[in-house]
C-alpha cells in the first residue's frame, strides 16, 4: 500500500498535493455542511427552497468548485478515468435532454441535466485529489469530524433550528427529532449512516481513536433522528456487505434480486392490494410512512407516459400539479418527490431512462467488483465503497436521490462508483512509479 507523504515527492507534486487537499476539503464541506446550514423550517420561505440569495451564492460556489475540479482533472495523468463510461453517459444524458425537450418544462430538464453532469465530473475527479490512501482517510476523517461538530453544535446551541419543531409548516409531526444542520431528519439519518461507514474505514486506515469517535457520534445522532429505516439499515448493510464480499455467487442475487424485491414489497404493496395486505399481515407498515399514496399516484401517471416520462425534473412540484386544485383527489400532488428513486427516474425519463440508469449504477458496478484483483478485493477501501454502494441502492427504494445535484448521498454514491472502477483498474498498479516520477497518481491503492 502506498503511504507516501508530501516529503517523498517532487516539489511540483507537493504543490499539486496541497491543491488537491484544498479542493478535497472544499467539496466535502460543500456537500456535507452546505453554505446554508440550519434552515428555518417554520417560515414560509421553506415552501420555496429554491428562492433567495443563498441559491445564487450556491450556484456561484458550485461553478467555482467545478472549474477548479475540472482544471485539476484535465492535467492529471489519470484524466481518462473522468466521466466514465463515456459512451453510456453520453447516451444517458442525451436521453435526459431529449425527454426534457419534448416535455412541458424543457428548461427544468436541461438545467437539471447540466447540474447532474457537473456533479458527475466532480465525483470522477474527487478520488484523484488525495496524495495517498492514508491522506484520503485522514481528510475523510477530519471532514466527518467537522461535520459532526457542526451537527452537535446545532443540537446544543441552535435547538430551534437543529431539532424539528411542532411549528414547522411541512411536517410538524417530526417535532423533537434531530436534524442538525441538515434540512430534514431523513437526510441527517442517511448522512450519519455514511459517516459510520467512513468511521469504520478511518479506524482501520488512519486513526483507530478518530474512527471510534466518528462511529459513536454518528450512531447516537442517527438514533435521535428517528430514522427507523436508516437505523435498521446500518447493521443490515454491514452484514449484507460482509456476505457480499465473502460469498461471490450471492453478489448478483443480493444486488439485483435484493433491489428488485425491496421495490416490489415497497411500491408493489401500494399498487397491488393483496400484496399490501400480505405485508400488513407481517406486522410491517404497508404505507411505508405514508408513501403509499404518492406511489399509487406516481404509478398511475407513469402508466400514461411510460416511454418518455414527463421530462427530467419536470413532474413533481410543477405548476400542473401545484395548481391542480380539486381536479386530482389525492394529497400526493403536493409531494416534493416520489420517495423512490427508481420510480422517479422512470416517471421523469421513461423506462428507457430507468434502464440506462440501472446499467450505470447497478450492473456496471457488479462487473467492476468482479474484476477487482484479489489483493484489493478484501481491502478496507473496497469495503467502504461497497458499503456505500449497497446502502444507496437499497435506500433509493424509499428516498429520491438519483441525479440530485446538491445531495451529499448522491455525490458520495458516485464517488463510490468511481472508486470501485479505480479499484478494478490495473492503472493503479503504476501509481507509486508515477509518484516518484512527479506525474501524480490516483494513490488509492490497497
Amino acid at each position: 500500500m502506498d503511504r507516501a507523504g508530501y516529503g517523498e515527492v517532487e516539489p511540483t507534486n507537493a504543490v499539486k498535493a496541497r491543491v488537491g487537499t484544498v479542493l478535497f476539503m472544499a467539496i466535502f464541506l460543500f456537500f456535507w455542511i452546505s453554505i446554508n446550514p440550519f434552515v428555518d423550517l417554520t417560515g414560509e420561505a421553506v415552501l420555496d427552497p429554491s428562492a433567495g440569495n443563498s441559491n445564487r451564492l450556491n450556484q456561484i460556489i458550485s461553478l467555482l468548485l467545478f472549474t477548479g475540479m475540472l482544471g485539476y482533472g484535465l492535467v492529471h495523468p489519470l484524466r481518462e478515468a473522468i466521466l466514465q463510461p463515456r459512451a453510456l453517459l453520453a447516451i444517458l444524458f442525451s436521453w435526459f435532454i431529449f425527454v426534457s425537450l419534448v416535455s412541458a418544462h424543457p428548461m427544468l430538464g436541461i438545467k437539471g441535466a447540466i447540474l447532474a453532469l457537473m456533479v458527475t465530473v466532480n465525483a470522477g475527479v474527487y478520488l484523484l485529489l488525495p496524495a495517498s490512501e492514508r491522506h484520503f482517510a485522514k481528510m475523510l476523517g477530519i471532514g466527518i469530524l467537522i461535520m459532526l461538530a457542526v451537527a452537535y453544535y446545532g443540537i446544543v446551541f441552535k435547538p430551534l433550528l437543529a431539532i424539528h419543531q411542532a411549528s414547522e409548516l411541512r411536517e410538524p409531526m417530526n417535532a423533537g427529532l434531530w436534524r442538525g444542520h441538515f434540512p430534514h431528519k431523513n437526510s441527517a439519518a442517511a448522512a450519519m449512516v455514511i459517516a459510520a461507514f467512513i468511521g469504520l474505514y478511518v479506524m482501520n486506515t488512519w486513526s483507530r481513536f478518530a474512527g471510534i469517535v466518528i462511529v459513536a457520534l454518528s450512531f447516537v445522532f442517527l438514533v435521535n433522528t428517528g430514522g427507523k429505516t436508516s437505523t435498521a439499515m446500518l447493521p443490515a448493510i454491514l452484514l449484507l456487505a460482509l456476505i457480499f464480499e465473502k460469498v461471490r455467487f450471492l453478489r448478483i442475487p443480493i444486488a439485483v434480486g435484493g433491489v428488485g424485491l425491496f421495490n416490489l414489497f415497497a411500491v408493489g404493496s401500494a399498487v397491488f392490494a393483496p400484496l399490501g395486505d400480505f405485508i400488513s399481515g407481517l406486522g410491517i407498515d404497508a404505507t411505508f410512512t405514508n408513501r403509499a399514496d404518492i406511489w399509487r399516484f406516481a404509478f398511475g401517471a407513469l402508466a400514461e407516459q411510460p416511454l418518455t416520462g414527463y421530462g427530467f425534473k419536470a413532474f413533481w412540484q410543477t405548476e400542473e400539479l401545484v395548481y391542480s386544485g380539486g381536479s386530482v383527489e389525492t394529497w400526493a400532488v403536493a409531494a416534493a418527490n416520489g420517495h423512490n428513486s427508481y420510480l422517479d427516474i422512470a416517471l421523469m425519463t421513461g423506462f428507457p431512462g430507468l434502464a440506462l440508469t440501472l446499467i450505470w449504477i447497478l450492473f456496471l458496478p457488479l462487473r467492476k467488483i468482479a474484476r477487482i484483483a484479489p489483493e484489493r478485493e478484501h481491502s478496507h477501501l473496497t469495503r467502504l465503497f461497497v458499503r456505500i454502494w449497497l446502502y444507496t441502492i437499497f435506500n433509493a427504494g424509499l428516498e429520491s436521490l438519483f441525479f440530485e445535484g446538491g445531495s451529499l448521498l448522491w455525490f458520495t454514491f458516485m464517488v463510490a462508483l468511481y472508486g470501485l472502477s479505480l479499484q478494478s483498474s490495473a492503472e493503479l498498479a503504476a501509481a507509486p512509479a508515477r509518484a516518484r516520477q512527479g506525474e501524480g497518481s490516483a494513490c488509492l491503492r490497497s
